[in-house]
């Protein structure tokens, strides 16, 4: 009966291999191999908000000038909405010359002057008067907005132990159907998967000319959950 049980079982662990691509693990006698997945759904406890500031003129100083006025605008905005403006990360900073492609000789006639900005809100009700406050400023051509959960870790454990839980479900029903009870873990492989939400992408001067006439476009909405899968894939002793 033993080496019955054993031969359906190293059966089962060939054919799931095959149809997941799971860890290989050499059979054992009087073990059970199993696969599940889990996962863990919570609201988002972050909204991020992505900007450019970008500014344009004949010649370096004038465009570096024209980006300043600009980035002082938005710590005003920041400002005006109780956040200190040291609060905002700028990610990258650039001047490139503008070329005229239509002469051969490409000759530069003007500088652009870009730098990009992102902004972490745990206060989810300043995201509508910020964006539309950036947008009537009409210092950035476009701007995304992206939910997002800080805390993954604690996510991530209770994905796992879902996944482990219905993974001893499967070899506790397996076992039973043998006639056989389930023992000691012996070993098990663990892999997280965080879902990755689209930005919302948002242009800014469309915006600002629809300011007036309607509320924000995040008003009264619920931010999408955050849902994180883990799959685990584990062996047990059989008793």
């Amino acid at each position: 009966m033993k080496s019955a049980i054993y031969f359906v079982i190293a059966l089962l662990l060939s054919g799931m291999c095959l149809a997941q691509e799971h860890p290989s693990v050499t059979a054992q006698p009087n073990s059970v191999y199993v696969g599940a997945d889990g996962k863990f759904e919570t609201a988002p406890d972050t909204a991020l908000i992505q900007f450019n500031i970008s500014a344009q003129d004949e010649t370096a100083q004038a465009a570096y000038q024209r980006a300043s006025k600009a980035a002082e605008q938005v710590r005003e905005v920041l400002r005006a909405n109780g956040i200190e403006p040291k609060a905002a990360n700028i990610g990258f900073f650039s001047i490139q010359p503008m070329y005229d492609w239509k002469d051969r000789k490409q000759k530069v006639i003007a500088y652009r002057v870009t730098t990009n900005v992102t902004l972490k809100l745990k206060e989810f009700s300043k995201i509508g008067p910020i964006t539309q406050q950036l947008a009537d400023a009409n210092v950035s051509e476009s701007q995304t907005l992206n939910y997002t959960l800080e805390n993954i870790d604690d996510a991530k454990n209770k994905a796992v132990e879902d996944a482990y839980r219905r993974a001893r479900s499967s070899a506790d029903s397996l076992a039973r159907a043998s006639g056989r009870t389930v023992g000691d873990l012996s070993y098990a492989s663990v892999d997280t998967f965080e879902n990755q939400r689209m930005p919302v992408p948002r242009m800014a001067r469309a915006m600002a000319s629809m300011a007036n006439a309607a509320p924000a476009p995040t008003e009264e909405f619920t931010p999408q959950d955050v849902t994180v899968t883990a799959h685990v894939n584990a062996v047990f002793t059989l008793k």
